[in-house]
This record gives C-alpha cells, structure tokens and sequence, in this order.
C-alpha cells in the first residue's frame, strides 16, 4: 500500500500540537496579565481632580481624621464626599486667596457643588458596604492604602474579586482593633493571626458566610 504521508508528517503533527498548547498558555498568559493590569483595574492611575487635593498634607500634615470629611463612613454604605462648605470651614480662614482653590471659592459663591471624580468606584453588580467593613474592624488603609502618603488619590489595590476573597476567605489576616481602624500608620502585630481569630469572635465574623455569593452580589 503506497504511502500517503510523508513520514517527516508525524514531526510536523507533533510540533503543530505542542505549539498549539504552548500559544494557548502564552494567550491565557497574556489575558491575564492584561486582566491584572493598571489599564483594566484602574490600580495606581491618579484621576484628574476639579482641585489637586493631597491627602498627604491634609492626613500626615494636618492630622485631620478620615471621619471628618468622609463623614457617613460609618452608618452608610456610602463613605462620603465632602460638600463645600466642608473645605470652607478652614479655607474661609486660610489661603483664602489661592488660585489652586477658586474652583472651590467659586462653588461656593454659587452654591453648585464641586464634581469630583470617583476613584474607587465598583461595578454596579457589586454590593459594598463601607459601615459594616469599619465595624468589623476592617481599617481604611487595608483597602485605600497609605492614604496619609498620597499626594493626589489613587486606588491601591485592584478591587477584582480575587483581592475581596483573600480577605474573605481569611479575615482573620487583616482585622484590628476598632480604635485602630483609622490610625494610617497601624502595623499588625507579630502575633496577627492570634489577634485576629480573637477579633473575629469578638466582633462576631460570620467566616462561614463570606464566601458565599450573595453576601457582594445582591
């Protein structure tokens, strides 16, 4: 019977299959770096601001606490963005003739608030509650980052929901005292996965329900 292959075919054959794994795992490679990456998640990029705002000077400088701003971050879902008259209170007082802040003179003035651009902002089919993270013991900078050492706001951390489980899978990693909640410059202590089993009780962190689907998508 005559051949119809070539036997260098069956080489050939091989190769085409292996090479066909291999661009399948550098394409999934790929998508997942690109899915990882500051251009999809947002992660590290500053948003343009009506007003360069620093919470560096204002947190590390000033001293001032997240509450005083973000005001509804603990009974609301919502943390909360700060009217005029917020800035107002001081810069009524101080700078008061600073080009940098006329977009907040003049919101002022014409009582028309200011239009920041969200920074963190989840996906509508995502269900986040800031008050129940703050009184479970979750601190700001666990999710914002070194908020205290930002000039201009960025996001820190993803938000896909790869980086919420870690946390709800294992909160016991990054629970802390509730006085400690808003202190930027909290360190988990060497014993933290003591600490933060004692916390998880005391707090009352239902583990076995934070994975469960319906607790982020409602």
């Amino acid at each position: 019977m005559a051949q119809i292959f070539h036997p260098a075919a069956n080489t050939i054959a091989k190769a085409t299959i292996f090479g066909a794994v291999f661009i399948i795992a550098l394409l999934g490679l790929v998508g997942t770096t690109i899915d990882r990456s500051s251009y999809v998640t947002g992660a590290g990029i500053a948003r343009d601001q009506p007003v360069p705002f620093s919470h560096e000077h204002h947190v590390s400088g000033l001293g001032i606490d997240c509450r005083y701003c973000h005001t509804s971050v603990e009974k609301s879902s919502f943390a909360g963005i700060p009217p005029t008259k917020t800035c107002m209170t001081c810069h009524s007082q101080v700078w008061t003739d600073a080009p940098i802040l006329q977009p907040v003179r003049e919101s002022w003035n014409v009582n028309r608030p200011l239009r920041w651009n969200r920074v963190h902002n989840l996906p509508d089919f995502v269900y986040f509650n800031h008050s129940i993270h703050v009184a479970k013991g979750v601190g700001c900078s666990t999710c914002h980052g070194p908020v205290d050492k930002m000039p201009l706001m960025f996001q820190a951390n993803s938000l896909q929901m790869e980086w919420c489980l870690n946390c709800h899978r294992a909160p016991e990693k990054f629970l802390r005292p509730k006085d400690q909640v808003y202190n930027m410059n909290y360190q988990p202590p060497p014993d933290q996965d003591a600490l933060g089993k004692q916390l998880v009780e005391k707090y009352a962190v239902h583990t076995t329900q934070l994975s469960n689907c319906y607790v982020c998508h409602r």
